[in-house]
């Protein structure tokens, strides 16, 4: 960095980092205690990145109890959930910090957590850093910036590289493996060739990684910009072997409408058609249809079918591919909701093509409208994502066709309460007028009378009467009526 570029660097810092006065002021506190405190990582990558940092990361040789002595006066709250690791957390007014003692961490051969050892120095801290654009730092408070591996031309060249070798670098933290996967995502990074060569010759380190861990940072991937750059990252380095399999599985799997060039590839630009469909139905970097995009056809490869001229189908994939999607999700410890909806999302993704090309009837609606529930707005972002026709013509009748839906929906609604769709008699008045007591048989007569109610709209208590006793004689439930 020649002088010139020096100066603009420091006025860049002082500029962002002064509008975090309290950074400053804390800095100020562990320099008159003999001891140091940098911003450091993310905070420091961001403000080059033109954003302002929110959460503050600080580093110290101050030990976690001299940290806790030091600012006990000065923050206004402090907690210690991870003080096993040397982070201690504080609140000065509205901003929150996040102090961690220099450290080195190295996971051993079969660990599922790692060993912590606090370093000497800050650029001893920096070299045991996950990649170059987070090694970067800020001493407090004299604004000095420390870049010894070269993060910020990294930044500059979009490229992710490690500060060491890179095998050593996962080989300290496996789940570092993902988290390359996350930044290509988020700001669009090219992967340096070693540090790709040692995603794929580690991967199978992710196996000590506890699967928490792994749910958290594919999370994190997911809810960013670009989600689908770092899933292909991780399917072309066999990453995703060991954390997603049944994507890596999708690849060479012809769709059978012969859209793309294999299941996969389709996958990833349903993925990126979602993301841009979420805000049209006022979802925001939404998890739950995010998962169902990427995962929405891994049931091809279990269904997959020859057929006559060398074309292929995949009978009933949505409903193994539920299966395989709840299986995999729950393995990865995802919250219980997450897996729920995410899988039923799968289920449902071909239901609109099941009705064909026709209209709709009324009872066809609000079958749609009942199945999907509460996923209904995310069931439309789906659907329309699944199309990736190259045909304009047959995008567009699709397009039209889906769009006819959905005003139907808004028509029937307005008519009927659509969310609201209930039998025409509740479990009490099933008991009283067979004469039941509470168990199974109400509960089927309440499912019969729910699919009257879907296809034929509303009864009125009367003739939902006539027809539970009709189907209670035919099941046997009643003697039936005479004459």
């Amino acid at each position: 960095m020649n002088p010139e570029q020096r100066r603009a660097t420091a006025a860049l810092l002082r500029a962002r980092i002064g509008m975090v006065p309290a950074a400053i002021e804390l800095g100020r506190v562990f320099a008159r205690a003999g001891h140091e405190l940098a911003l450091v990582g993310g905070p420091v990558r961001d403000i080059f990145l033109g954003q302002q940092p929110g959460d503050l990361d600080l580093t110290t040789d101050a030990t976690p109890e001299q940290v806790l002595a030091l600012t006990e006066s000065w923050a206004d709250a402090n907690w210690t959930v991870g003080i096993a690791f040397g982070t201690v957390g504080l609140r000065k007014g509205r901003m929150t910090f996040e102090i961690t003692t220099y450290r080195s961490e190295q996971y051993a051969a079969r660990s599922r957590k790692p060993d912590v050892e606090y370093g000497k120095s800050l650029e001893e801290d920096l070299s045991r850093r996950d990649f170059t654009i987070n090694a970067m730092a800020v001493r407090l408070p004299g604004m000095e910036f420390v870049d010894p591996f070269g993060g910020l031309d990294a930044l500059r060249a979009k490229e992710l590289r490690t500060p060491g070798p890179p095998e050593v670098s996962f080989g300290d933290d496996p789940l570092r493996i993902l988290r390359a996967a996350r930044f290509v995502a988020r700001l669009g990074l090219t992967v340096a060739d070693d540090v790709r060569m040692a995603m794929t010759d580690q991967a199978a380190r992710l196996e000590i990684v506890s699967a928490e861990r792994i749910a958290g940072e594919l999370t994190k991937l997911m809810l960013t910009s670009d989600p689908a750059a770092g899933i292909d990252l991780l399917v072309q380095t066999q990453v995703a072997d060991h954390v997603l399999p049944e994507i890596s599985k999708l690849r060479m799997e012809v769709d059978e409408h012969h859209r793309h060039k294999d299941v996969y590839q389709h996958s990833l630009t349903v993925l990126r058609q979602a993301i841009d469909l979420e805000p049209r139905y006022g979802l925001s970097a939404d998890l739950v249809v995010r998962l169902a995009a990427i995962l929405h056809d891994i049931g091809k490869p279990r269904t997959r079918t020859a057929l006559p001229g060398g074309r292929v189908a995949f009978h009933h994939h949505e409903v193994v591919g539920a299966k395989m999607t709840r299986k995999r999700l729950t393995e990865l410890r995802f919250p219980n909701d997450v897996v729920r909806d995410v899988s039923r999302l799968v289920e449902l993704h071909l239901r609109f093509h099941g009705y064909g090309q026709g209209e709709w009837t009324d009872s066809a609606v609000r079958r749609y409208v009942r199945d999907a529930g509460p996923l209904l707005d995310r069931l439309h972002v789906l659907t329309r994502a699944d199309c990736t026709t190259r045909n304009a013509r047959k995008a567009e009748r699709l397009a039209r066709a889906y769009d006819g839906l959905e005003q139907r929906i808004v028509e029937l609604r307005e008519q009927e309460e659509l969310d609201k769709i209930r039998p025409d008699l509740n479990g009490n008045d099933i008991m009283r007028i067979l004469g039941l007591k509470p168990g199974p048989l109400v509960g089927q007569a309440s499912s019969y009378l729910l699919e009257l109610r879907i296809n034929s709209g509303e009864l009125g208590p009367e003739r939902a009467t006539e027809e539970l006793l009709r189907w209670a004689a035919t099941e046997g439930i009643i003697p039936p009526a005479e004459g």
